[in-house]
């Protein structure tokens, strides 16, 4: 597995933890420390999707170039060398994906917090009026 796979894998690992801390239900004040933390990574995280996109336009331009094994030609270890290379592209482009949706979820759900938080205070800002 090359670096840059190894690298994406741990993004999307990131990516998943940070998106459960910020769905799991927590106190107020520890709910806003954590959409705090995660807006602040939110930007300079933003490089894993052009990242990601970079690695599937890779991917897609291996797979229209991949030399074809689907003839009887092929020996055993040929054909088992040909779908290996399938799968590890189809793990790959799995990868990408996710790290470009949990990307997406993540900043969507920070800012839904920003949102309640700001009706919230135009709430109690009514309410004292």
């Amino acid at each position: 597995m090359g670096l840059q796979w190894v690298i994406l894998a741990g993004v999307v690992a990131v990516e998943a933890a940070v998106a459960v801390l910020l769905t799991l239900p927590a106190p107020r004040l520890v709910k806003s420390r954590i959409v705090a933390l995660a807006s602040l990574i939110l930007q300079p995280g933003a490089s894993i999707v052009p990242f990601a996109a970079f690695q599937f336009l890779d991917l897609r331009w291996k797979n229209e170039h991949r030399l074809m094994c689907t003839s009887e030609i092929c020996t055993t270890e040929e054909r088992t060398r040909y779908e290996k290379s399938i799968f590890k592209a189809q793990r790959n482009v799995i990868l990408c994906v996710s790290a470009c949706l949990l990307y997406w979820c993540i900043f969507r759900i920070c800012k839904y917090h920003k949102e309640i938080r700001e009706l919230e205070e135009v709430e109690k800002h009514l309410k004292d009026q």
